[in-house]
């Protein structure tokens, strides 16, 4: 069991270094600077939800909301700031607020009163889609944004792209928090068996909040980056979003079942589902392909787990 994950990273991997070599051979400008500084922009939001859903699906729950609190917390910075005359920085710090509070909201269901986590977040997810088009009537967009705040979404660092710096940040205090830190191995031992974790006197409850939270959070703080990164606020952003970072958790390695899951194999998933995408694109092959692709990504992810993941664990 020990070595079943560095094995499916290291097989991750080496899928990662075939589609660089296929796409730099056949793609246009794949192989360069400039392209790969595109790839970590684009993928920054999902890669964002994907690390806080690492620890949700390690508990054996799931969130399918945070795409659209994605949007909830997109509309709220920017009829806040434009509509309200609030200053940017704090209509940031508004939407982040908006985005904490929607994960409570999951959370109180989820951990409070023993709601499936599939039904609440499906719910929420439709809840919080309806309430953003409900704000903008389906079709207002707020855009000519201040300089200085599309400066996370579109400037760099030293040639890296701002929101890479952020997401890097963000992907070691996940690090920590699940492999270092004692929190860590309580939402494993969750995930495995959510009574004998009571029953071994962890805080579950409180513990399935904090990944529920966490999770509006991280949504809160994407919504920023695409904002400032596409420059404009609108009901519809981070639509799918969800899925895709579903997928990446799943395709790095955790457990669908819960109980088993690393954020470096997330981070590899993400990697493999972006230079897909891209790739394809620069290749001029049909962008249907990367659904199709991605989606058998997936299914062989999840048999792979079905029948040799949950053979290591029994």
């Amino acid at each position: 069991m020990t070595w079943h994950v560095p094995r499916a990273q290291a097989s991750l991997a080496g899928l990662l270094a075939i589609e660089v070599m296929v796409f730099a051979a056949i793609g246009t400008h794949f192989f360069t600077p400039s392209n790969a500084a595109e790839i970590g922009r684009a993928s920054a939001e999902i890669c964002l939800i994907a690390l806080a859903l690492t620890a949700v699906i390690l508990t054996g729950g799931i969130d399918l909301s945070a795409g659209s609190l994605l949007g909830l917390c997109a509309v709220t910075l920017g009829s806040l700031w434009r509509d309200a005359g609030w200053p940017i920085g704090a209509a940031v710090a508004a939407a982040l607020l908006v985005g904490a509070a929607g994960g409570l909201l999951n959370a109180l269901f989820i951990a409070r009163l023993g709601i499936a986590p599939l039904i609440v977040t499906l719910a929420t997810y439709s809840l919080f889609r309806g309430v953003a088009e409900g704000i903008t009537g389906g079709v207002q967009n707020y855009s000519n944004l201040p300089e200085g705040f599309l400066f996370a979404g579109q400037g760099a660092i030293a040639g890296v792209p701002t929101q890479v710096l952020l997401v890097a940040m963000a992907g070691v205090g996940f690090w920590l928090l699940l492999h270092r830190m004692t929190i860590g191995r309580g939402l494993r031992a969750i995930g495995f068996s959510p009574g004998g974790a009571r029953y071994a006197g962890l805080p579950v409850g409180r513990r399935l909040a904090l990944v529920y939270v966490l999770s509006g959070l991280c949504a809160g703080i994407a919504s920023m980056l695409y904002v400032a990164r596409v420059g404009q606020a609108k009901a519809d952003a981070g639509t799918g979003f969800e899925l895709f970072a579903i997928t990446a958790v799943v395709l790095g390695g955790t457990s669908i079942f819960g109980g088993k899951g690393t954020v470096g194999g997330t981070v590899i998933g993400i990697a493999v589902i972006a230079v897909l995408q891209n790739g394809l694109r620069l290749a001029d092959l049909p962008a249907e392909l990367s659904g199709v692709l991605t989606a058998a990504l997936l299914l062989a992810a999840i048999c792979a787990d079905r029948f040799f993941g949950g053979a290591s664990q029994s």
